[in-house]
This record gives structure tokens, sequence and C-alpha cells, in this order.
């Protein structure tokens, strides 16, 4: 009791305000106690100042980071002060003291007095509240610490937006240059492609000068010793001795090659443009282009792939070349064999006929063109000069010219009645994959994994225009008929359709992913043809623009063809099956 009368006033006042009624000691207590009976406590809500109405003062997060070039010691030591102050007054603020901190003395005096009164509904009341008041002091401080979290975080992401925004104008002002930079190197390719062509003419004009005054030299010797021997032949062979004899025979030997040589003339190009047979053939044809092909047969020919189908300018065949190192003549419709053809050591890549349709050319994996006579079916001409396997081959329209395509990166021309190679094309940087002539010209269009085609002249080597466009490697080029249009296809299925005259893109249609194989107009030139990697046979529509999928493959398609009529078409695939569609 007597610690109780040394309560303090401010704990006397507390008392009474939370009992409501005056305290003054415990002996006044039971003296009410004894005289009113029983002791009962009014509910009564103890209310505080919410601390939501106090006004937080907002401490601003500056930038603290020194600018580059204006480091300076005490500078730097003033604002870690200041940043250390800041810090201090953020800790003072986030605790937030009661405005009536109720001693835990008082508290334990009044769950006592509470339970000895048997009043438990007040003191679970009062327990709760308690509580309550702790638990909303720590959200309270959670709540100021997520407040300095999310300001900080604001803060941050403010600074990284500027950091994007002047690092997206730095990359801005390199782009002129990057492009600047990419222009030099395009023309740094083009020039050192002029210089690789100027430099491969130089040679071969070297080398023709130098064989011209071998000749001459030996023409001269020649003579000569005719004029100095004849009276003394006799006495000059006895005298000479093995040395000499070598060199007399080395040097009969060379004049005896020289006459051979000049005996077998090059041949000259054609000075004139061919007429183009085709040219009139789509003015004649007014009929509907086809397109609803059904599949109609199918040829089992090969043990290998098909590589390659083409059809005879002039009969019902058509010649098919596999994997399996072998061609093969084919009458139509039946699809008999007819005739067989075998040398190649190594897989047939393509074969095409000569303009009397009489003479076969195909090349092949073994690096070799070898030109065939249809009428025996023996080989009458082998060329052997690429270092690599040969894509593709074509027959000039004169007769007299082979034209090949390598892995090597290069084209050759070789000459049918020289037996030699007139012409090496150098220009493309990865494997020359298809080459073909332009109808009744010297004109050469090849199509490369470079992703470009070139068009070259054929009596000088020059390649003359070249066309980008494509983004993957292409696989085949050809000309239409009539000679106006190029249509090429890549190794991702897009297809390119080219104006000749003007050398210049007309329309790209994707039917990728797979593959496009080979592409082929009809001889109307309306329908285009593609053999594609999933087995499937586009046709394009060139005049609606409409494409049909013709499905019937069960493997990969290499070849397509279309018959002179255009009623059929011919596919062969990976499966060593040639299929007709009509």
């Amino acid at each position: 009791m007597a610690a109780k009368q040394g309560l303090p006033t401010l704990t006397l006042r507390v008392l009474e305000e939370a009992l409501g009624m005056g305290l003054t000691a415990a002996r006044d207590t039971a003296e009410a106690v004894a005289a009113e009976g029983a002791y009962y406590l009014e509910q009564v809500t103890v209310t505080e100042a919410s601390e939501d109405d106090y006004e937080y003062e907002e401490i601003p997060d500056d930038n603290f980071s020194i600018p580059e070039g204006e480091e300076d010691l005490v500078k730097a030591i003033q604002m870690v002060q200041e940043q250390a102050t800041d810090t201090q007054i953020l800790e003072q603020k986030t605790v937030l003291p009661s405005k009536h901190p109720v001693p835990e003395v008082i508290e334990d005096f009044l769950c006592n007095f509470l339970i000895k009164m048997g009043m438990t509904r007040t003191l679970d009341c009062f327990q709760s509240e308690c509580k309550a008041r702790e638990d909303l002091l720590k959200t309270q401080k959670e709540r100021d610490f997520h407040r300095m979290h999310h300001k900080r975080i604001v803060q941050e992401k403010n600074k990284l937006i500027n950091d994007l925004k002047g690092l997206k104008l730095h990359y801005a002002s390199y782009e002129p240059t990057i492009r600047v930079l990419h222009e030099k190197h395009h023309t740094l390719l083009k020039q050192k492609m002029l210089t690789s062509l100027e430099r491969d003419r130089a040679v071969g004009q070297i080398s023709g000068l130098q064989a011209t005054l071998k000749n001459m030299e030996i023409g001269h010797n020649y003579h000569a010793s005719e004029i100095r021997v004849v009276p003394n032949r006799e006495k000059e062979n006895a005298l000479e001795g093995p040395t000499q004899k070598g060199l007399r025979e080395a040097r009969e030997k060379n004049k005896s090659s020289t006459k051979i040589k000049d005996n077998t003339k090059d041949s000259e190009f054609p000075t004139d443009m061919q007429p183009n047979p085709n040219l009139y053939l789509y003015k004649e044809n007014i009929c509907p282009a086809k397109v609803d092909y059904k599949l109609n047969n199918i040829f089992r020919l090969h043990e290998l792939p098909v590589s390659c189908i083409i059809m005879h300018p002039c009969k019902d065949i058509l010649i098919s070349c596999g994997e399996d190192r072998l061609w093969k003549v084919v009458g139509l419709p039946k699809g008999n064999v007819l005739l067989t053809g075998f040398g190649h050591t190594d897989w047939l890549s393509d074969c095409c006929f000569h303009p009397s349709g009489n003479k076969l050319a195909t090349s092949s994996g073994d690096t070799t063109v070898k030109l065939w006579d249809l009428s025996k079916g023996n080989c009458i001409l082998t060329f052997e000069g690429h270092n690599h396997a040969v894509w593709s081959c074509t027959w000039h329209s004169c007769g007299d010219f082979v034209a090949s395509s390598s892995l090597d990166t290069t084209s050759k021309i070789w000459d049918v009645n020289s037996e030699r190679c007139r012409c090496t094309l150098y220009g493309h940087v990865d494997s020359v994959n298809s080459i073909e002539f332009f109808p009744g010209s010297n004109t050469l269009l090849t199509g490369s994994a470079d992703k470009t085609l070139s068009v070259w002249d054929a009596r000088t080597g020059n390649c003359e225009q070249s066309l980008y466009g494509h983004m993957h490697s292409v696989n085949d080029a050809t000309f239409t008929p009539r000679g106006h249009m190029i249509a090429s296809c890549d190794a991702c299925g897009v297809i390119k359709l080219w104006d000749f005259r003007k050398l210049l893109p007309i329309v790209s249609i994707d039917v990728g992913p797979s593959p496009g194989n080979e592409v082929n107009f009809d001889s109307s030139g309306r329908v285009l043809a593609q053999a594609s990697g999933n087995g499937v046979i586009h046709l394009l529509d060139l005049k609606s623009g409409q494409i049909h999928k013709l499905m019937g493959h069960e493997s990969e398609a290499h070849t397509v063809v279309f018959s002179h009529d255009g009623e059929y078409l011919f596919s062969g695939g990976s499966d060593g099956t040639v299929r007709t569609w009509s």
C-alpha cells in the first residue's frame, strides 16, 4: 500500500482516466467496498490521437554522385556528413513516440486489479487493446521503412531511365558512322572483285603472249635449223652428245604437239543475237495456265535420290540423273528405260541437252563434266579442271560451248571443239550452285551460296551485274522462256522474280521454311514450279499470284520440269522415283 501511495501524480491521473473514478489510497478503496458493497468498473474506451495525423517531413534523396572532372576532397567529406545527418533525422522520424506513454508497472497493476475483481471480459479487452497498440506501432514502423524503400526504388528507376535514354542517343550517334562503314565495305568488295577480274584478265593476256612468243621462237629455231643443218646433218648428228640429243628430241616433240594444237582451232562465240524460238510461243498460247495437276504415275528409276530431270528438246523422252552415278533415258508416257549411261565415279548433279538433242552433258561430284553421244550411249569427251564437285552445267545455244559451276566458287566455259577451258569466271565467294545461258546469247546467269546472282559475259569472262536480295544460299536460278524474267529460290524457300531488262527485283514470295531445291517455268512462262525440301511442289500462277501445292512425294523433292505442251509435270525425289502429274 505504501508503494501505491508513493505513485506520482501523473500515474494517478492515468488511473483516474482509465477507471473513471478517483483513487487516493488502498485504504479508501477498502472502506468504499465495505460501505457500498460490490464494486464494478464501467467500460471505458481509451482513445489516443491517431498517429496518421502526423505530418511527415519528406526528405529528398538527392543524387550524391560527384560529376566527372569535379572531384574534391572537401566536397566529398561535406556530402558524407550531410548524408549521415539525414540518416540520423530519418531514424529519429521513423520511431514515432506516443503522446501519453503508459509505464509497464501501471499496465501490470491494472491487469492484477481486473483479475482480482473477476472482470475477465474487461481484462480481455484491455489486453487486446495493448496488443493492438503494439501491432500498430510495428505496422507504422514497417510502413515508414517501405515508404523510404519505395522512394529509393523510384529514384533508381528514374536514374536507369535517364541512363537508357543517354545510351539510345549515344547509339543513334553511331548509326551514320556504321552506315558509312557498310557502304565503304561494299565499295571495297566491288573494287576487290574488279581488281581480281582485271588480274585474271592480265594473267590470261600474259599467258597468251608467252605462248605466242614461245611459238615464234620454236618456229624461228625450226627454220634456222633447216637452213643450217641440211648440208651438214650427218656431221652434226655425229658430233652431238647425249644432252644435245635430249634437247633435240624435246624440241621435235614440242613441234609435233604445236602442230596438233594448231590444227584444232578454238570455237568462235556468235557475234549476233540468235533468234529465240520461245518469243512467239506466249502469243500463240492463249489458253489459261494449267495448275490443277494430279498425281498420275510413279517411275522407280534409281536406287538413290534423283538429282535432275530434263526434257528432250524434240522428242517425248526425258533424262533422269541420280546419285547412284547413272543417267537414264526414259520413254514417255510409259516410263520405260531406253538407255542407261555410266562412267562417272561419283554422284551426278545435273545434265543438259545439246540444242540438237543428240548429245548430253552431265556434271558430277567427281569434279568432271562429261559429254555423251546419245545414239551410242558412250562418253565422247571429259572436261577436268574444277577442284571440287561440279553442281550444274549448261549448253550454249550454238552447241560449241558448255559452262559449268562448282563448289570451288568458280565457273568455267569449255570449248567443245578445242576440248579445253576457254575461261574461268571468278567473283563468287562461296559455292556456285547453278549456271544457265540466256536463250540465244552469250550471257550467263549464276546463283551462289554467297546469296547473290551474277550476270556474266561469256566472251570476256567479266561479271556485268550482281543481284542482291536473298538472305540465304541461292540454290537455283533460271530464265523464263522469253528471257525477260529471272526466277530464283534459296535455302529457306523464298522465291524471287527479277526483271532481267532492268536487273531489279519484282516480287518475293516465301513458301518456306523448307528449302527450295529447283525452279522451272512452263513453256508459256506463266507458271513457275518449285521443288521443296518438304516434298511439296509449289506452283505459282504469275498472272493471278495464286500458289498451288502438289502433295505426293513421301520425302524431299529435288527437281521439277514441265512437258513442252504443259500438260504434264515431272518431279524427282530423294526416294529415287520420278512422279508424273497430269
